[in-house]
C-alpha cells in the first residue's frame, strides 16, 4: 500500500476541516509542482 504525505498551512486547510470533509472529494489548489499535482488528481 502506498501513502502520500501532504502538508497545508492551518489557516488554509486545517485538520478539523479535513476530518469534516471525510472521504468526499475536495478541490486541491495552490499545488505548484506539476508532477505532484498530476499524482494528486489521478
Amino acid at each position: 500500500m502506498k501513502y502520500w504525505l501532504l502538508k497545508s498551512e492551518p489557516n488554509v486547510w486545517s485538520i478539523n476541516q479535513q476530518k469534516k470533509a471525510g472521504k468526499k472529494r475536495v478541490s486541491w489548489d495552490g499545488v505548484r509542482n506539476y508532477q505532484a499535482l498530476n499524482n494528486l488528481i489521478k
